[in-house]
């Protein structure tokens, strides 16, 4: 079963990923934070990780610039979340290391495409 670690600030929004990729026969674990998820990651690398971009302690974008400069950091497929639609933003996420990326608030078929499209289901 694929591991996917998921990252975000929000109690609700680790919930609700994390039922729905449960639901996709995906094994599930979460971080609080960037550097949560750092330290997730060097214990044991997942096959894929859904971030938020906006974060206290470490944002989505130096979380995905520092996991991609780890040992391993380049395997996992990185899906990017964000509340709005801004071009610059998703560029940014896409340059700092993101697979794909996808907006908030989101639903089952929707995070289920991303993931089917990174090569994760």
């Amino acid at each position: 079963m694929k591991q996917v670690l998921v990252v975000d600030d929000s109690p609700v929004i680790r919930k609700i990923a994390r039922r729905i990729l449960e639901g996709m026969n995906l094994s599930t674990s979460e971080a609080a934070d960037g550097r949560q998820a750092l330290a997730a990651c060097s214990f044991f690398m997942p096959d894929a990780i859904l971030v938020d971009g906006a974060m206290p302690v470490l944002d989505g974008y130096e979380f995905l610039r520092e996991l991609r400069a780890m040992s391993g950091g380049e395997r996992p497929k990185v899906v990017f979340c964000t509340s709005e639609y801004d071009v610059a933003q998703i560029a940014r996420a896409m340059h700092a290391g993101a697979d794909d990326f996808l907006m908030k608030p989101f639903d089952r078929e929707y995070v289920q495409a991303k993931f089917e499209s990174v090569g994760v289901c």
